[in-house]
């Protein structure tokens, strides 16, 4: 007698195993039974919504990011519009922005669970309209007090607090085996509004500047833009009903070890990323004056912008390489360019040579934009296997039998499971928060260089410092032969 045929005496065939439920949709555009693994939702309706939330929540990134970093490049104009700030003062306006985004990046990592990704996509980017126009009244006067100048710089942080709830958002709609390369558009089209706002400020203020509009409409002319693109995040994106990740997941996922290293390593590319570009504008007024001038002609207008630029466009490609070579990899060779080319800043800083400057600059951005996608696209490898390997220690479910959960094998997890997810979700922003505090700290260190001994050499050579000891952590966590960690 067959095994089956003990089991069910009539004969019969055992129940086959039900399938994954059927997507349903609820008013305000509410997804329910949501499951990116599943191969057949996938394929059918699942790839396009994902592109579609993909995409709209990319155009709200990039307005964060674009007001986020509103004040790295107005600073350099507030001298010709009247303002008389220190130099201190005018690197705490740069910074500013970034330790208030830093910080609004904890909870905001807790907003899609709480109101839904699309519902928050919408209220996250209105309030970019209190800093863009908060900074265009205050520019208006050269007589505004540093306080509330200061305050108002503040406020631009809204726009760094959006990427921890895009990114947590998006990491639900995609398997993982694609996390990497989503996750690596969605920061790069947030990273991009860097840029932008550094290519776009210097020409509308040099081109309205002779009918005497000139800086404020460094705020005023994003006011259209962040209305349109929260319209088309109402109108086009979804709220998926299992997207939670509540304060017990968190409180969890903070007692893991690799939450905090793979924090550190995030302060080294992000930080590095969001940290010198707001400072790139003011370092090329500092060091090389005559290659940033007001006029149309002058560098600044047409070449600040590349750090950011570049940082942006290398990071989805850092997430794909990471895919293919391993996140750990790829995170350790961007930190050896950073390194080489910091150190490289500092011995041809003599040899006053704007070009090679630039370009070493250049590598620095392309290398920390590459090491972002690779660390950003390791957290949700490095929290799935963990979960495996956690349910393969106590026994429970999910260790390896087919459609149980994860499968733990030698190229990584193949999938994960809904607890895993919400863990992950939840690290991937509080990691993103704190590797956003670099965004601050490199400002201030290199205020503290130049005030101490009048040059940036001291800040740089702390920088190769900590890129070698990020270095040194990544390749013993995640590249030692005898790590459980191996090749994430």
């Amino acid at each position: 007698m067959s095994v089956d045929r003990a089991i069910h005496p009539a004969g019969l065939a055992p129940p086959a195993t039900a399938g994954p439920a059927p997507l349903g949709h609820r008013a305000g555009r509410w997804i329910d039974n949501w499951d990116a693994e599943d191969a057949e939702q996938w394929n059918g309706p699942g790839k396009a919504i994902a592109k579609r939330n993909l995409q709209w929540s990319i155009a709200c990134e990039f307005l964060g990011f674009v007001v986020w970093q509103l004040w790295s490049i107005v600073v350099v104009y507030l001298p010709a519009a009247g303002f008389t700030f220190t130099t201190p003062q005018i690197f705490w306006l740069i910074s500013m922005p970034s330790l208030v985004g830093a910080t609004l990046r904890i909870p905001y990592t807790f907003m899609v669970p709480r109101f839904g990704g699309r519902n928050w996509t919408v209220i996250s980017a209105l309030l970019l309209l209190v800093p863009s126009i908060g900074l265009a009244l205050c520019v208006a006067n050269p007589d505004t007090p540093f306080g509330v100048m200061l305050a108002v710089a503040a406020l631009a942080g809204f726009g760094g607090g959006n990427f921890a709830s895009s990114m947590a958002n998006i990491t639900f709609f995609y398997p993982a085996r694609e996390k990497g390369w989503a996750l690596g558009l969605n920061a790069a089209g947030g990273n991009l509004g860097a840029a932008v706002a550094q290519l776009v400020v210097p020409l509308v203020v040099a081109l309205t500047a002779a009918v005497t509009l000139g800086l404020p409409l460094a705020g005023w002319i994003w006011v259209p833009l962040i209305l349109a693109a929260a319209f088309g995040a109402w109108k086009y994106m979804d709220n998926l009903s299992n997207a939670k990740s509540d304060i017990a997941g968190s409180l969890a996922a903070l007692k893991e070890p690799h939450l905090w290293i793979m924090s550190v390593l995030y302060i080294g590319t992000f930080g590095s990323f969001i940290g010198f570009a707001g400072v790139f504008p003011k370092l090329i007024v500092d060091v090389f004056p005559t290659f940033s001038t007001l006029d149309m002609a002058g560098a600044t207008l047409s070449l600040a912008f590349l750090g950011p630029l570049v940082g942006s466009l290398a990071r989805p490609f850092g997430g794909r390489l990471a895919d293919r070579c391993g996140g750990a990899f790829i995170t350790v060779c961007a930190f050896a360019v950073m390194g080489a080319a910091a150190l490289a800043e500092v011995w041809t800083l003599p040899l006053a040579n704007f070009w090679l400057f630039l370009a070493l600059f250049l590598a620095l951005f392309a290398a920390a934009g590459a090491g972002n996608g690779a660390t950003y696209r390791m957290i949700p490898m490095i929290f799935a296997r963990r979960g495996a390997a956690e349910r393969i220690s106590t026994g429970q479910p999910g260790t390896g039998q087919p459609g149980t959960g994860t499968v733990l094998t030698s190229a990584g997890p193949v999938r994960d499971s809904v607890s895993t997810a919400r863990k992950s979700a939840a690290a991937l922003g509080l990691i993103s928060a704190i590797g956003a505090y670099g965004g601050f700290v490199i400002p201030q260190v290199l205020n503290a260089s130049a005030s101490a001994s009048g040059s940036y050499d001291y800040a740089f050579y702390g920088f190769v410092a900590a890129y070698a000891l990020m270095l040194g952590l990544t390749w013993f966590c995640y590249l030692r032969r005898s790590s459980a960690m191996r090749e994430v």
